[in-house]
């Protein structure tokens, strides 16, 4: 490099030379704080505009990429539920040729096992009903309330049979207390069901 420079310097003396580099670097300096002072001042300017692009950029970007998600979403949730529906219509066929009761099945038959639960608690509570009323009925043979049957002459019962001694009359019974029925649940009928081995 010092030779180029010699030859650039032709007939200049070697402090000349000096000197003249010297110059030219001191230029070459100046020339660079300007531009680096030139840049600062500048550069914030262009620094804040680049800035503020690319925050449009970016809002515009998440604005579609939100509309494809969302596009993509509403696809993917139809086509699951599509599935979804396909799968459960198939396991239905697959339980109903194995002989499990569906869903609706097993409502109807809790509802009408509820029904019969109620048919029946309600002939029990008949039956205790018709008892207690028929003792009092034959009490009240004796004396009628009907005015009519009152009217009408009593026949005299015939003459009573010599009453047994003590020790040979059965103990009276008391009348069967009525228990009451529970109702049957579905937990209930579903326990009933016979269990298949696998």
């Amino acid at each position: 490099m010092g030779k180029k420079l010699k030859e650039l310097a032709g007939g200049l003396t070697e402090n000349q030379l000096a000197s003249t580099v010297k110059e030219s670097a001191q230029q070459i300096w100046l020339a660079g704080l300007g531009a680096f002072a030139k840049a600062q001042e500048e550069g914030g300017k262009v620094f804040d505009a680049l800035v503020k692009e690319g925050e449009s950029i970016q809002s515009k970007t998440r604005q579609m990429t939100d509309e494809k998600i969302a596009q993509v979403a509403g696809k993917a949730a139809g086509t699951w539920d599509r599935l979804e529906q396909v799968f459960e219509d198939r396991v239905a066929r697959a339980l109903g040729s194995l002989g499990v009761p569906s869903k609706q099945d097993i409502d109807s038959l809790s509802k009408r096992v509820v029904e019969l639960s109620a048919a029946v608690q309600a002939l029990t509570e008949g039956k205790a009903v018709a008892k207690t009323a028929a003792k009092p009925a034959a009490k009240d043979a004796a004396a009628p309330a009907d005015p009519v049957v009152a009217a009408k002459p009593a026949v005299k019962p015939a003459a009573k049979p010599a009453a047994k001694p003590a020790a040979a009359r059965p103990a009276a019974r008391k009348p069967a207390a009525v228990k009451p029925v529970p109702p049957v649940t579905p937990a209930d009928v579903l326990n009933t069901l016979p269990q298949t081995s696998e």
